[in-house]
């Protein structure tokens, strides 16, 4: 019953925007963390940001600045915000939840739901 949907990946130039949405369902969206992460072959897997039930960030450093993780609770719906994308942005993006309202450290392991991802292609 549980799912997340991500949308909005695709095929971009360095220096372009995307926008990623998860929709969620099954579970209270409103009381978990959520969080995006992504995974490629340079880098395998990695945390991107995650943000609280109440609405606190945190953003891996390599993407500080650039991307924004927000959220739309009546919605069940989460966002990732790409603004100058890299090409070592390239990845597939995956929507995650964690069943605690606060998010801690940005670790794959502690989430609980994944989505199927969405591919991200930036290139130079």
């Amino acid at each position: 019953q549980v799912e997340l949907v991500e949308s909005g990946g695709g095929s971009v130039q360095a220096g372009g925007s995307l926008r990623l949405s998860c929709v969620a369902s099954g579970f209270p969206f409103s009381s978990y963390c959520m969080g995006w992460f992504r995974r490629s072959e340079g880098n395998g897997r990695e945390g991107v940001a995650q943000i609280g039930s109440g609405g606190g960030t945190y953003y891996a450093d390599s993407v500080k600045g650039r991307f924004t993780i927000s959220r739309d609770n009546a919605k069940s719906t989460l966002y990732l915000q790409m603004n100058g994308l890299k090409p070592e942005d390239t990845a597939m993006y995956y929507c995650a939840a964690r069943s605690s309202p606060y998010c801690f450290i940005l670790s794959a392991e502690r989430f609980n739901y994944w989505g199927q991802g969405t591919q991200v292609t930036v290139s130079s």
